[in-house]
């Protein structure tokens, strides 16, 4: 007897974290590591690997791989008001990005990109730590250079840090007129 597999309404936020779960600790086992690995080394695209990882994970909840990953694409819309989901939504997005860069970069190039995200998050913490310091209205106003800088940026992660001279810099700016009326 053929089961049924669930293939319309909108997968349930349970049904999301079962899967956002699952596909994180396999995707940390070393055998799952391998096998994306080993497709990357048989030019397949990693993020096909990871793909198909998720469909099997699909087929064990009883839903239709292809409708399943087709939800994953209306989360953001779906579920906009629930933002633990979204945030647990974009660990997944994230963890599955990791798991590709893993296996397509190598050991030790994925090792370096992993300290320079690390480098890149202590200077934006210290960055909103010194933030902090201001009122709300300079902290908005330095915000929107920081998005302004991020836009001209192509929203490279470098471009989201300020140093405390540049936010010194847009406060001062803010509250100093650029022309005073005699």
């Amino acid at each position: 007897m053929a089961s049924e597999t669930q293939s319309s309404e909108m997968l349930t936020r349970e049904q999301l974290f079962h899967l956002f779960e699952r596909f994180s600790v396999l995707t940390s086992q070393p055998d799952v590591k391998k096998r994306i690995v080993d497709a990357v080394l048989d030019k397949q695209e990693a993020v096909a690997v990871t793909t198909a990882i998720q469909e099997e994970i699909f087929l064990e909840m009883g839903v239709d791989p292809g409708f399943g990953i087709s939800c994953l694409g209306k989360i953001s819309t779906v579920y906009e008001n629930d933002q633990d989901l979204v945030i647990h939504f974009y660990k997944f997005l994230a963890k599955e990005e990791m798991a590709c860069d893993e296996a397509e970069l190598g050991e030790e190039e994925f090792a370096e990109k992993m300290r320079h995200q690390q480098n890149l998050q202590e200077h934006q913490l210290e960055m909103l730590k010194h933030m902090r310091k201001f009122n709300l209205d300079d902290q908005s106003a330095i915000l929107e250079k920081l998005h302004q800088q991020m836009e001209n940026g192509n929203y490279e992660s470098e471009t989201s840090i300020l140093s405390a001279e540049e936010i010194e810099e847009i406060v001062q700016r803010k509250v100093t007129p650029l022309f005073s009326p005699s």
